[in-house]
């Protein structure tokens, strides 16, 4: 589910949740609402606050990592194509095919990665996007180094490319390890009843209203966040095309 499903879920639940309160201090005898009440209602609360928190902390946790990690994945992939564009420059001219399929895998990825940024004019073909990589790995293969220096320089360009490839097949791994669903409902209960205890405490009136309002719907966006953050190259939060965009600037020159 996108992050904006499950924010609206989480709102309408947890506002429910009050609502079911209020109600319920209204339905409820009188004996069910003493000052010892309160305070059994008030430490049972205080209880769910606190596995809350802990849960709601270890899924933002999760969340930033997954984050930074593919951001860190994304910057290093950018450096590492200027070193193998000036690893080919150093080889010879004979190495020029070879660095305009290095140019054209980096436009593969950033329309394959960011199509609201991609360079439309240069319209890399999905197969292309796909096999460009393996074109560039084969390509570089086929060099036919004449000096022990060009044979360095092949076998530096090949291995960057391999750890490139092997950057690539990670995100498309990660991709597939979503935000754990049980997690996410369980917290989801936890909030619902503590803001059901919340409006059984509460005295029916628009500010007790809308401050539970306002609170479902901070409530919502943590969870947006969480869920946009696990999903750095699809979600509305997306890691920076910067690093990608500045190497493809650098190739060929």
């Amino acid at each position: 589910m996108s992050g904006t499903l499950i924010a609206l879920i989480t709102a309408g639940c947890v506002f429910s949740g009050t609502l079911i309160g209020l109600a319920l201090s209204k339905l409820l005898p009188a004996h069910h609402l003493t000052a010892d009440s309160k305070d059994a209602v008030k430490m049972g609360a205080g209880m769910i606050t606190m596995m809350a928190a802990l849960v709601l902390g270890l899924l933002v946790s999760s969340a930033k990592s997954t984050f930074d990690s593919t951001n860190a994945a994304i910057t290093q992939v950018g450096a590492k194509v200027i070193l193998m564009d000036r690893l080919l420059a150093n080889y010879g001219p004979e190495t020029k095919e070879v660095r305009e399929t290095l140019r054209r895998m980096v436009t593969a990825g950033i329309e394959m990665l960011w199509p609201e940024e991609s360079p439309t004019e240069l319209g890399v073909m999905s197969f292309e996007r796909a096999a460009a990589m393996e074109k560039l790995l084969q390509q570089m293969r086929g060099l036919k180094p004449q000096t022990g220096a060009q044979q360095a320089l092949q076998a530096q360009a090949l291995a960057l490319g391999n750890e490139i490839l092997l950057t690539r097949w990670l995100q498309i791994e990660q991709a597939y390890v979503p935000l754990p669903l049980p997690f996410v409902v369980i917290l989801l209960f936890w909030l619902t009843l503590l803001y059901t205890s919340f409006g059984l405490l509460a005295p029916r009136n628009a500010t007790v209203l809308t401050i539970m309002f306002l609170g479902a719907l901070a409530v919502a966006t943590a969870l947006f966040l969480i869920v946009e953050m696990n999903r750095p190259m699809a979600g509305a939060i997306k890691v920076s095309s910067a690093p990608m965009r500045n190497a493809l600037e650098h190739i060929g020159r």
